[in-house]
């Protein structure tokens, strides 16, 4: 993991005290604050804004090939059918990707329709790419560029009502995740992140050296987390709004690393800086960037 260093300000933070504070700049779903999300060229053009962490999700197709998708189907909010039509809204059954080999996933357009929360995205003709095209593009282009190398913070798209519907079994995607990543020799720069506990049970079972994330939305607590996921993971991805210093404090006395998620705001980038959490992941990752130097 490459990681960006700040000096210490000598304020109450995540981290124990240090001469310096280190911080792991994810860019969500590429940089979807300027490109389509989960796409080839928001990737390249987040490395060029300077992340240490490429933050993806993936999904399955019906041959088995991981792509990147945060939905396990096509979602009308930025897809457009292989004739460039709209989507219908209640589109996840009929456009269910877990049902359409990847030959057919490509001709869909996921970037050129306008998105209705990311008015200055940039507009084009996207496909969903293969997590093992994303890998290999990112590669060829920092090595072309000179640019350090990058981790990648991969999602588990599942939960248990989609089993076989909209994805495998934990148990199967799991070991096609991992067969893409190994094949691309990567998984030392690797993370697997899920909300779904049984992928992260899975993975700790079966790959104890890959590091984890257990992501949380809810108001359960901490402790409450990690008891129902039954051990500790190499960090606690929360909701940043969830973020105060009691909880890192609470991450810091378990060894785990605290990574918010999607801090999008200056205020609330700058609050947790000030925190001095590990991470942040964002989809404008060169709005994390300015601020962090500003320090």
């Amino acid at each position: 993991m490459r990681i960006l260093p700040l000096l210490l300000l000598g304020i109450m933070a995540c981290h124990s005290p240090s001469d310096s504070y280190d911080l792991d700049i994810q860019g969500h779903r590429g940089c979807r604050g300027h490109w389509p999300e989960n796409s080839i060229p928001g990737m390249l053009r987040a490395l060029d804004m300077g992340v240490t962490t490429l933050e993806m999700d993936a999904v399955i197709t019906a041959d088995s090939q991981v792509i990147l998708s945060h939905e396990p189907f096509f979602s009308p909010e930025i897809c457009l059918d292989p004739s460039g039509q709209a989507l219908p809204e209640d589109s996840a059954e009929a456009y269910n990707i877990f049902r359409f080999p990847y030959a057919e996933v490509q001709a869909f357009d996921c970037g050129s329709k306008p998105h209705p929360r990311f008015p200055n995205q940039q507009k084009l003709v996207v496909h969903k790419p293969l997590l093992s095209e994303v890998i290999d593009s990112v590669e060829a282009y920092r090595a072309a560029h000179g640019l350090p190398a990058v981790d990648f913070n991969i999602e588990t798209k599942c939960q248990p009502a989609g089993d076989n519907r909209f994805h495998p079994e934990p148990e199967a995607f799991v070991d096609l995740l991992m067969g893409v990543i190994d094949a691309k020799g990567v998984r030392a720069r690797c993370i697997i992140q899920s909300f779904d506990p049984r992928t992260l049970q899975v993975m700790h079972a079966r790959y104890p050296d890959v590091r984890l994330a257990l992501l949380v939305e809810n108001e359960d607590g901490f402790q409450a987390n990690l008891d129902r996921l039954g051990f500790v993971p190499d960090i606690y991805s929360p909701d940043h709004q969830l973020v105060d210093q009691a909880l890192c404090e609470a991450t810091r006395a378990q060894g785990m690393t605290l990574i918010p998620w999607t801090a999008n705001e200056p205020a609330d980038i700058q609050r947790l800086l000030d925190l001095q959490v590990e991470g942040i992941i964002s989809d404008y990752p060169d709005r994390v960037v300015a601020l962090f130097q500003k320090k």
